[in-house]
């Protein structure tokens, strides 16, 4: 679901986009997230400027794993419109070969990666130690990244404005990836390796899960057979289950003062007498909008989902930030009025001062720094604002717009403020009716679900997803889906108190992973490699 914050800049500096759909999140946040992002790139300029030698807070994001070995970028020559000729413009789609373990003549397969909503050097690491070079060990087969159409360095157009944006959807995707199977050459492999003359398995997460779903199911000639981890295959437009696992799998009292927080910043913030001290408490009380101010307080949810197993690239920041909640600061503060706020809000507030609002320059006022409804601030359209693709298609087809509970009699992490107007607004302000092609009034979430939604399913289909992941009401292991068995025909794996595709992630020596790793990537080598035996009976 689903990742764009590249070069020195203070917070981008700390991304690891490889977590995928919204690891990243200034991909959870939408217009709040923008904000983020052109703050990052200010203070980064400026402490270039003056060679600071600033020392970079790590607000928001975990450091990028580098693989240790290099690869090299190739391209591959593809249509920009796969379909009704609307033009014949072609472009460089990018990729990258391990060979590492390459045993030609073999019938050996050829695993490939979807690099999803980022740019293909961000998946490297899978390439290098993770599940691409796991699987690639066990068979003998050639490791494959390929980078999405519009992101790295796979970008097609010369702007990012609606018409240009316009050939970033699910079908041109799918058939980048399917072209590239039919016909591509590796260099230095002599064999033919495209399919159907060789095992493709396709692997993905995330949003680049539900690909892979997506390719078995649209290509099953190609497509020999596919992993879905944590694969959002159901698209939604008012996503609230995202924020609802967070609250239910975080630390009861963490979760417990997080919701209280919010409660309590709701009900001052309907005294108008009140709001701006409220405000105040967090450093945003010049800030206009109410729904700007809460949407500042989600930022250090987006913690949760930059959980990784391996600390090499997983982020603490969540655990942090609840031990924030709790300690430090005083016990209770009283307003005008008479109204006595406790200690986790305070110390609530105290995190967003120093994390979130200590990022605004001192020449910017808050309403500059954190303030959403001016639309100019989501209309340039040039390829440096790499957040429009994914964007894009967030409000054409994907949705995920995560609210607040629509039932405001239920427990919440997240302000009422959140809403899906607030949410969706974006999608008018960055993406304007173009002459060819205009932006639905709400995404178009049933060329996504169409495919399959909760029952995808298909022989040598693998479905895996982590119990705690707040992507997961979204997949497969949706509590809203029906259970399923899991048989090496049709894997269907939930790894226990993991988060975000946790299986992509690797050690070169996998012995040293912890258990529930180890073993689900043992099985992912058991049920690939019988998949294989299949696969040389059929060919001979």
């Amino acid at each position: 679901m689903w990742a764009h914050l590249l070069g020195l800049t203070l917070l981008a500096s700390h991304i690891s986009t490889s977590h995928g759909l919204s690891s990243n999140p200034i991909h959870l946040m939408g217009r709040q997230g923008v904000n983020l992002r052109r703050l990052d790139q200010i203070n980064a300029a400026r402490a270039r400027a003056h060679s600071s030698g600033l020392v970079v807070q790590d607000a928001l994001f975990t450091p990028t794993q580098q693989p240790e070995a290099e690869f090299t970028a190739y391209t591959f020559e593809q249509p920009l419109d796969h379909f009704s000729n609307a033009t014949a413009d072609t472009f460089g789609q990018r990729y990258w070969v391990n060979t590492r373990h390459y045993k030609p003549g073999t019938n050996a397969p050829v695993i490939v990666l979807d690099g999803g909503e980022t740019s293909g050097e961000d998946r490297l690491p899978f390439l290098d130690t993770g599940i691409v070079e796991i699987l690639a060990k066990a068979t003998g087969g050639v490791g494959v990244v390929l980078e999405h159409r519009y992101y790295g360095g796979s970008i097609p157009v010369k702007n990012f404005s609606t018409d240009s944006l316009r050939f970033l959807d699910n079908d041109q995707s799918a058939a980048d990836s399917a072209n590239f199977m039919r016909n591509v050459n590796f260099d230095g492999i002599d064999e033919n390796l495209t399919a159907p003359n060789t095992p493709w398995i396709y692997y993905g997460g995330s949003y680049a899960g539900a690909r892979a779903a997506h390719m078995k199911i649209l290509y099953p000639d190609l497509v020999y057979g596919a992993i879905a981890s944590s694969g959002v295959t159901h698209a939604q437009i008012m996503y609230w289950e995202y924020m609802d696992i967070i609250r239910r799998a975080a630390d009861p009292k963490c979760s417990a003062r997080i919701q209280t927080t919010v409660k309590t910043v709701d009900a001052l913030l309907a005294v108008p007498r009140l709001k701006r001290t409220l405000k105040g408490l967090f450093g945003l009380a010049d800030l206009e909008h109410d729904e700007d101010f809460a949407s500042v307080l989600e930022t250090p949810l987006g913690y949760w989902q930059a959980k990784v197993w391996d600390p090499a690239v997983g982020s603490t920041k969540f655990d942090e930030f609840c031990e924030a909640l709790e300690h430090g600061g005083a016990q209770s503060v009283t307003l005008p009025g008479g109204l006595s706020l406790d200690f986790a809000l305070l110390n609530y507030a105290k995190w967003i001062r120093e994390n979130v609002v200590s990022q605004c320059p001192e020449d910017m006022t808050v309403e500059d720094c954190f303030g959403t409804f001016d639309d100019a601030k989501f209309q340039d359209t040039s390829l440096d604002q790499t957040w429009r693709a994914w964007q894009f298609q967030v409000c054409t087809q994907w949705g995920y717009f995560i609210t607040a509970p629509p039932d405001r009699s239920q427990p919440s992490i997240l302000s009422k403020h959140i809403t899906l107007e607030y949410l969706s607004m974006i999608c008018r302000q960055a993406f304007p009716k173009g002459e060819h092609f205009k932006v639905p009034a709400m995404p178009n979430v049933t060329a996504v679900n169409s495919l399959g939604d909760f029952a995808i399913a298909a022989d040598r289909l693998a479905i895996i997803d982590g119990e705690v992941d707040p992507w997961r009401p979204a997949t497969p292991h949706s509590e809203y889906a029906p259970d399923r068995s899991d048989t090496v025909l049709q894997p269907f794996k939930l790894i226990p108190d993991a988060v975000h595709h946790y299986d992509e992630y690797g050690l070169r020596d996998i012995t040293q992973e912890p258990p529930e790793i180890m073993k689900v990537h043992l099985e992912m080598i058991d049920f690939v490699t019988e998949w294989l035996k299949d696969w040389k009976k059929s060919s001979s």
